[in-house]
């Protein structure tokens, strides 16, 4: 790799001869890292243009680099820095000699200490990955995405590639989603009352902004997806969370007021629970009298292999009171980062407008790949298999927890990805789960979905969309072993059986 020559440049305030001054350069720049073995520097004439230097300057400044083992010289190919050059230390690059800024003051709003899960970058190469939202690649279609990817490149859509949209989308996307994944869920839409976004975290997040300020109280469930609950923390709303029962969200629990209710009727999260029909037509009629919007995250509805899921929502809404979040993130794989929002037409309006300022769309390309994948049918076939797999999985996973006495605290009745697990109360999780890593399981504790001080550490979610069938059972063993030991004691080990679900 070629060094470009504009990364050069000599201090103004440099001591000794420019030959010197050269030589510290370079070799500063080895010590540092910055130039690293085997890089060619640039010839000594466009080195010499750019410092405004003789050429004779930098060639005598380059030979005595190389006598002094820094750079090595190869037969009309130039220098390059040496494979015997000293070694930059292990420390990494250096800042300001001094940071003056007292940022305390400075920073006028704080975003860091949320919930944001910590997940191994290489969770790959533990045997038993038992946690959410990861793609197996042995069930995605390589195949067909490359397909689509190539055809996204070709001469045809060389707008939909290069164009700048401002705050437009891909047309063959939002038509895919009016006419065929949003009629799924029973809803109908036009295209201005479409938005696709970075992923439903983004839709959630665009969302709070539009829709809350200081003034206005949001209801979340409790628990519920914690990077919604610090959206919500940061948007400064009155927050209020109501417990989840085992029909998801209960009406009767909402406060006398409310400005907008966050909820996942379908497929509750994390506790898997779904909103029967009766109930979704309550909340309904209880926003409607608080004269309150609704914001419905219908996140795995597709994963629905045990029995079709029941309407959104949204479909059931004839005030335009309802906002609905879709994703294919997690469904295709979730470094795809694309969902969409649907809502009423003077509300996409402000989250487009909001949108545009902010990254003004995703990336054209990505679009135009994914409109591809699904019209061509590529999507209903990755989620046929994948429902396959998921039940003979799932049913692998309730057997081996029976088998191992582990308290099931939810489930989703129409599929899903994962289980909502329950621990003794006696057991801290986040003290269990570096043992289980060490014998290569991983879990995701369950106590960052509560909301407050004492939130309890009993709880972890179990997925198996990352995990073959046949490491599940020993996965689970593991699991339970070390459960066991964290009690300290196996007489109780009966109890967690008579744990009922939510």
């Amino acid at each position: 790799m070629a060094i470009p020559v504009e990364t050069f440049f000599l201090a103004p305030d440099a001591q000794g001869t420019l030959q010197a001054q050269i030589q510290q350069m370079i070799a500063q720049g080895i010590l540092s890292g910055r130039f690293r073995k085997g890089e060619k520097l640039p010839s000594s004439r466009k080195l010499a243009g750019h410092l405004g230097v003789s050429r004779i300057t930098v060639t005598l400044a380059l030979t005595e680099l190389q006598a002094n083992d820094y750079l090595e010289a190869r037969d009309r190919s130039g220098y390059f820095v040496s494979q015997n050059a000293p070694e930059p230390p292990a420390f990494g690059a250096q800042g300001p000699a001094r940071d003056t800024i007292d940022w305390s003051r400075a920073l006028g709003r704080r975003f860091t200490g949320g919930d944001t899960p910590e997940k191994p970058l290489n969770w790959a190469s533990y045997p038993y990955p038992f946690i959410y939202g990861q793609t197996d690649p042995s069930l995605f279609d390589h195949a067909n995405w490359r397909h689509c990817a190539l055809q996204a490149l070709g001469q045809k859509d060389f707008q939909s590639l290069t164009s700048d949209y401002y705050d437009q989308d891909d047309p063959k996307l939002i038509e895919f989603i009016a006419r065929h994944t949003l009629p799924r869920r029973g809803i109908l839409a036009q295209s201005d009352e479409i938005l696709v976004t970075m992923g439903a975290q983004n839709a959630l997040w665009l969302t709070a902004q539009v829709l809350l300020t200081q003034r206005r109280t949001a209801v979340i469930e409790n628990p519920c997806y914690h990077a919604l609950r610090d959206i919500l923390v940061q948007s400064r709303c009155h927050l209020t969370p109501i417990d989840v029962d085992r029909d998801g969200l209960p009406p009767e629990a909402l406060p006398d007021h409310a400005d907008v209710i966050f909820t996942t009727p379908s497929h509750q999260a994390p506790t898997n629970a779904t909103m029967p029909l009766a109930r979704r037509k309550a909340l309904l009629a209880k926003a409607a009298a608080m004269d309150a919007l609704i914001v419905e995250d219908d996140y795995e509805f597709e994963i629905s292999f045990l029995r079709a899921p029941l309407p959104a929502l949204k479909s059931l809404d004839s005030e335009g009171r309802v906002i609905y979040v879709g994703s294919f993130s997690k469904s295709i794989f979730p470094g795809l980062r694309l969902g969409y929002l649907v809502g009423s037409k003077s509300f996409i309006r402000e989250c487009r407008a909001l949108r545009a300022s902010v990254l003004r769309h995703p990336p054209g390309h990505i679009q135009r790949t994914a409109a591809y994948f699904l019209s061509l049918g590529h999507y209903d076939s990755l989620v046929r298999r994948m429902g396959q797999v998921f039940t003979k999985r799932r049913h692998t996973m309730e057997t081996a927890l029976a088998d191992q006495g582990l308290g099931v605290a939810g489930r989703g009745v129409f599929g899903g990805s994962s289980i909502w697990m329950r621990a003794p109360e006696d057991v801290d999780i986040t003290e269990v789960e570096p043992r289980l890593r060490d014998v290569g399981v991983l879990i995701e504790p369950g106590h960052p979905f509560f909301y407050g001080t004492n939130r309890p550490r009993n709880y972890y979610r179990l997925a198996y969309s990352s995990v073959p069938a046949e490491r599940i059972a020993p996965g689970i063993e593991l699991l339970a072993r070390e459960l066991e030991k964290a009690r300290g004691t196996g007489a109780n080990r009966g109890k967690s059986d008579e744990k009922t679900e939510k």
